[in-house]
């Protein structure tokens, strides 16, 4: 395998070439990649609603959800499934497991809803079957408002929106806040007396209009034909046409009964933006589009067109735009991309302090050759740009140059021998090409479990370990092919210009003065003549004749190519010029210094130059040499390090932050959720939801405010969380951006000794959104009449409550009680708010009761009085049809007038039978019953739910086994253990069965996940480790290592004061185990190389010694990569400044602080611990021989072989031995590189025959 490094180096300019087009085709992949904010989450799940006008919720779970529950239950790979049974429809929930495959899930519900729909009773409609995807959100809202006819904004938004979903990004724009348009007939009771119509017999009539009736085929000698009776309204006049009775030759038409208006729809909610009314349109990108151009584009669009409008129009309504997630998005790319290029220059700095220039540029040069690489990759897998792929960028910053920095550091060090360049870089590279390969590889070992994350929070952070294997991979790549023809390449040029420089320098002083003026002069002369060459071109263009080839066209071009050649010559030439005015310049220092050495030792005694020969310890080696070259010492070493660890351990036990499930990000938008109770109107609604709006409206930190009070509202991702049962509204507001909210200045640090403030500017608190919710609440909950909660919209998997209980059970009286008693343990329970459930909430419906045997008396039916009853509500449907005003079909309903829409209107209404007029009250009854809005079922059971959020900065305080108390704050999880406790207390009846749900649940199955993945990763690595060292000790040992570094990361939550999050800090593990190998990996397969020809104790101080540089320095660049992530600074390198704790900076802080704490950690265990314990193998193995041979000894006699052996070796531990000098490695082949053959002798050669001449004593066992 090493082969191909050989393979590269002799093919130069070919791999020069790659290296050319991977950059070009990397660019061009990252500015043509899409940009989002969060990653497009698919969820395996269908909702299937089926809509029934008047079903009662009770009727809907008996007569819809039972039967799709018992088609449906037999999907293959169905997880879960939720029934809702609700006034006017019915749904089911199917949520299956990842990688379904969703065209055939899909072909097998439909054929189970087709089975379904034959039990469904008369009066269903069509079911819809709706997919769930977390991407269908909107990225923008435009918004219309202002003083004009509510008719004319609906026929701008509805053009607007025809205008934006014909855009090719755009999947849709769907109207918030609008009505659709109805042809409403209503009817005259005056009039129906008038005529001698009663209710019943128009009901009749309109009833048996409102059908499409197929009358069969028509089968004869010219064809089969299909014969239909339509009854759809071409015109409104239709509907005035419409036969209701015949009295002798007069027909009573519709129109005669009743006004025909052509209104809207009752209104079921309000919509206002900014105090204002509104019509909202949001608009939803398709996937695969850059969400930065759609925004851009809809903004463009919607600009165009409004300059299409009246004059009178474009004055009085007011277009903008909100809730503009692309605006986010372009903040978070920023940060990010300002954040990779802080990692970048830190590493560079890091390495250019250790290494010099060139090698600083060597490897500055992998990090963006590897991302672009990556970016290539990401084009062909078709991924779009996401927080996390940024994000995966800059933790791999840190690791993806380790192989670069062991090959450039290992090269520099045998250039600095004397070796050639190209030699250099290319002996390193095969030198270390399977250290570097197995560190690679254990680090995507560390990845590669994660591709296999279950859940939502698997597919939100799934791009983190494809783009760490794609930027790994590539960095592989980088590190083993491209650097050492690039550090050969720029070796031999940076030694043709030293050698330049030298002969300028070592030249006559003169020429070196007119060298300056004869460049500077050709470099002018060549500016001067290119452009009249040039001219001349042009000239000689212009005055070919095209019809004559061989007379014009001939020597025009051959004129043309001279002066291009020329041309040519002159570029040359000018650069040329350029490069030896450089040269010149580089050679004036260099010419001071010799003349400075020459002065020097004429005028200074010259000094003898001791050379000492040996292997010299330096002050870290004499300490290795401490721990390892005595038996107790790595004892002790082990056991203070254990010692450590559990002490660490156990102070975390007791003093952590808590343990959260994401990170608590600041929010930029919120929803507030406006709570009531009763039978409230729609205007009783909106005063309330108004006062909660003028509140919000009023705060200065809030930049806009959607309020909506009733149905409606907009399309909020809201991470699955759902609004309360008792909401009568609500209030979606976004606070001011954070890059444009007001700035303060507070003291960062103070410098030591000298009491200097160190400050900086950060966001003013008070605009700080967990401030701004937090004065809103304390300001919302003085408004009487109604609860507040507030729904923080912050990034991530999840946003519910995180205490979220589900009980279960179908006796329902015992599942009610139960669950009253368990809102009760909840709100007894300290530190848990907003809490609420999902009974049925206090309120009346009316019951009409119809007396079936004295209706039939009369003649009646069901049928007719729920056709009664429609009339006094929503309207009988008549039909559809088109008007001029609208681009969709609309409804016809037939309703009594406004003041008669009410239940006592009932006791009015007349029957006609054989007796004449009977009031419809003489066999119904109306009484009112409680409410029962929605009926919830999981898995064909009914269930309850109890949810409640955790009040931040509240503690406990715990006492400890010693009787020593602490505070620990109260977090959810630890609320979940207080209640599950009172449940396991025999207070559960039976029947009733609960279970832990929501975050808890996914928390749950992410955090044994995570601890499946470390396991997983562990034994990947020691099937790597073992095949790269053949040593199960050693294999084992660099595993004891990545265990023992999560002590770093738990100092690290101790440090920066931060709680464990199971998603972040538990990724930041996984990651730090694959970072952790690579140091001990290189330090043992030096050792290994070392004991092949020096004692294993030498061996050990050696490899430790020489392994430091590139061990430090491996681990300072990633922690230097990651430093600015943890204290949430981001610079911005293209408009300047600095931003401290943004929103998308303390996403990343605690995965940060693991990485960065637990390496730092780990880089102590690899050059003391690992160094210990290699010894502890050593001085082991040495007293089992020992003991071996002395039992040989004993029982063998004086005479043996291993008595005579002992003897020896003790004889020669008294003799004085001189020290060898071992050399690194082996000599290189001679004529490897033809340019290189003429270097002085390598140190290697020298040091092999100083290897001949010394003597050769015998060294003591042990070394």
């Amino acid at each position: 395998m090493t082969g191909i490094v050989d393979w590269a180096a002799a093919r130069a300019r070919m791999v020069l070439a790659f290296i050319v087009l991977s950059i070009l085709a990397g660019t061009l992949s990252y500015m043509g990649l899409p940009k989002e904010g969060e990653p497009d989450i698919e969820i395996p799940a269908l909702f299937i609603t089926v809509p029934f006008p008047g079903i009662s919720a009770e009727d809907s779970e008996k007569l819809l959800v039972k039967p799709m529950e018992t088609e449906l239950s037999d999907l293959d790979g169905l997880k879960e499934m939720t029934g809702t049974a609700a006034e006017n429809f019915g749904g089911v929930a199917l949520e299956f497991e990842f990688g379904w495959d969703k065209t055939k899930i899909l072909a097998d519900v439909r054929d189970a809803m087709d089975a379904a729909e034959a039990d469904f009773p008369d009066g269903f409609e069509k079911y819809t079957i709706n997919e769930v995807n977390f991407s269908e959100f909107p990225i923008v809202i435009v918004n219309l408002s202002g003083p004009v006819p509510e008719r004319t904004m609906s026929r701008l938004a509805k053009d607007l929106q025809d205008t934006l979903e014909g855009l090719e990004p755009v999947l849709e724009a769907g109207i918030a806040g609008n009505r659709d348009e109805m042809v409403e007939v209503v009817i005259d009771p005056l009039r129906l007396e008038a005529y001698n119509v009663t209710v019943n017999e128009f009901v009749e009539v309109v009833r048996n209009n409102n059908q499409l009736i197929p009358a069969g085929e028509v089968d004869n000698a010219q064809g089969t034909f299909a014969v239909k009776i339509p009854s759809s309204f071409e015109e409104t006049r239709d509907i005035y046409e419409l036969p209701i009775k015949t009295n002798g030759d007069r027909i009573v038409r519709l129109g005669d009964l009743a006004t025909i208006n052509l209104t809207f729809e009752d209104r079921i909610g309000t919509a206002r933006f900014n105090g204002e009314t509104t019509v909202a349109l949001q608009v939803v990108k398709r996937k695969g589009f850059n969400i930065i151009d759609t925004a851009d584009l809809v903004r463009e669009v919607v600009a165009e067109a409004e300059t299409r409008w009246p004059e009178e129009l474009q004055v009085a309504v007011n277009v903008g735009t909100s809730n503009d997630q692309s605006r986010t998005v372009a903040s978070m790319v920023s940060q990010l991309e300002g954040s990779v290029l802080t990692a970048i220059a830190l590493v560079m700095i890091v390495t250019l302090a250790a290494l010099g220039i060139r090698p600083a540029l060597l490897v500055g040069f992998a990090i963006p050759t590897s991302f672009l690489l990556c970016f290539a990759l990401l084009a062909v897998m078709g991924v779009a740009i996401s927080n996390i792929v940024m994000f995966g960028l800059i933790l791999a910053v840190g690791m993806l140059v380790d192989g670069a920095i062991v090959v450039v550091e290992y090269a520099d060090k045998r250039i600095a021998e004397g070796e050639g360049p190209m030699h250099a870089y290319v002996g390193a590279a095969k030198r270390m090409f399977w250290p570097v390969v197995s560190s690679t590889a254990t680090t995507l070992c560390a990845f590669l479990p994660m591709l296999f994350w279950p859940g939502v929070p698997g597919q939100f952070m799934g791009m983190l370990p494809v783009t760490l294997i794609f930027v790994l991979s590539a960095s592989l790549l980088v590190a083993l092919v491209y650097l050492p023809v690039l550090g050969g390449v720029t070796g031999r040029l940076e030694r043709w210009f030293n050698d330049r420089i030298d002969q300028i320098a070592g030249g006559f002083w003169l020429w070196h003065i007119l060298l300056f003026p004869l460049a500077l002069g050709a470099v002018y002369l060549a500016g001067q003549a290119a452009p009249v060459l040039f001219d001349q071109v042009t000239a000689e263009f212009s005055g070919m004749d095209s019809d004559d080839i061989l007379g014009s066209v001939m020597p025009v071009l051959a004129t043309v190519f001279g002066l291009l050649l020329g041309v040519v010559a002159l570029i040359g030439v000018g650069v040329a010029s350029v490069l030896t005015t450089l040269l010149g310049l580089m050679a004036i220092p260099r010419r001071c210094g010799n003349l400075l050495r020459a002065i020097g030792r004429t005028l200074l005694p010259r000094r003898r130059t001791r050379v000492r020969a040996g292997y010299r310890r330096s002050v870290f080696g004499w300490v290795i040499h401490a721990i390892t070259g005595n038996p107790v010492m790595p004892l002790v070493a082990f056991g203070a390090i254990f010692v450590l660890v559990g002490s660490v351990l156990m102070f975390y036990v007791n003093n952590n932050n808590g343990t959260e499930f994401f990170v608590d990000s600041e929010p930029e938008q919120a929803i507030v959720y406006v709570r009531g109770r009763g039978n409230l109107s729609i205007d009783q609604k909106d005063r309330l939801v108004k006062q909660v709006e003028d509140i919000v409206r009023a705060h200065p930190g809030i930049e806009t405010a959607f309020a909506f009070a009733g149905d409606g509202g907009l399309d909020n991702n809201t991470g699955g969380a759902q609004p309360p049962r008792d909401t009568i509204g609500q209030v979606q507001l976004e606070t001011i951006p954070w890059e444009d909210r007001p700035r303060a200045t507070e003291t960062w640090f103070t410098i030591p000794l000298l009491d200097i403030p160190v400050n900086r500017h950060v966001v003013a608190p008070d605009f700080d959104g967990d401030a701004v919710i937090a004065d809103l609440t304390r300001q919302l909950e003085e408004i009487p009449g109604i609860k507040i909660e507030i729904l923080a919209q912050s990034r991530g998997p999840a946003s519910a409550k995180p205490v979220h209980l589900r009980i279960k059970g179908d006796d329902w009286q015992a599942l009610k009680a139960f669950t009253e008693q368990a809102r009760a343990q909840f709100e007894e329970t300290a530190g848990l708010r907003q809490i609420e459930d999902t009974l049925p909430l206090p309120g009346i419906d009316w019951q009409i009761d119809v007396d079936v045997e004295k209706a039939g008396r009369f003649g009646a039916d069901v049928a007719i009085v729920g056709a009664m009853v429609q009339l006094v509500t929503r309207g009988i449907l008549l039909d559809t049809m088109r008007v001029d005003s609208s681009d969709e079909e609309i409804e016809i309903r037939v309703r009594l007038p406004e003041e008669n829409r009410v239940l006592s209107t009932l006791d009015s209404l007349k029957v006609r039978t054989e007796d004449g007029l009977v009031p419809l009250s003489n066999f119904i009854s109306r009484k009112p019953v409680q409410q029962l809005a929605q009926i919830d079922r999981i898995d064909q059971t009914r269930f309850f739910d109890v949810k409640a959020a955790v009040a931040d900065g509240m503690t406990r305080t715990v006492t400890g086994p010693d009787g020593a108390e602490t505070t620990v704050p109260i977090t959810a999880n630890e609320r979940i253990e207080r209640l599950t406790e009172w449940l396991s207390s025999g207070v559960v009846p039976p029947g009733i069965s609960y279970e832990w749900t929501g975050d808890a649940e996914d928390q749950e199955e992410s955090g044994a996940f995570l601890q499946k993945a470390f396991a997983g990763a562990l034994g990947l690595m020691f099937i790597i480790l073992l095949a790269q060292f053949n040593s199960v000790y050693n294999a084992v040992l660099v595993l004891l290592a990545v265990v023992l570094s999560t002590a770093g990361v738990l100092i690290g939550m101790l440090v920066m004061n931060q709680p464990f999050s199971i998603i972040m800090t538990g990724t930041g593990i996984v990651a730090l185990a694959g970072i952790v190998v690579n140091n001990n990996i290189v330090l043992i397969d030096t050792y290994q190389d070392y004991a092949r020809y020096m004692p294993r104790i030498s061996a050990i101080t050696r490899t430790a010694q020489d392994r430091i540089r590139p061990v430090l320095l491996t681990t300072i660049t990633t922690m230097a990569g990651l430093a600015p992530m943890m204290f949430g600074l981001s610079l911005d390198f293209f408009n300047g400044g600095y931003a401290f704790n943004s929103p998308t900076a303390l996403w990343w802080k605690q995965l940060a602080t693991a990485v960065v704490f637990g390496l730092g950690i780990a880089t102590v265990l690899t050059l003391i611990f690992t160094p210990a314990m290699l010894a502890l193998r050593v001085w082991a193995t040495t007293y089992v021989l020992w003991g071996a041979r002395l039992m040989a000894m004993l029982s063998m006699g004086r005479s043996s072989r291993a008595a005579r052996d002992w003897a020896l070796q003790r004889a020669a531990r008294r003799m004085a031995g001189t020290e060898l000098v071992w050399p690194d490695e082996r000599a290189p082949r001679p004529g490897y590189v033809e340019e290189e053959t003429a270097e002085a002798p390598h140190l290697d050669d020298l040091k092999r025959v100083l290897d001949e001449r010394a003597p050769k004593p015998p060294l003591r066992a042990a070394e």
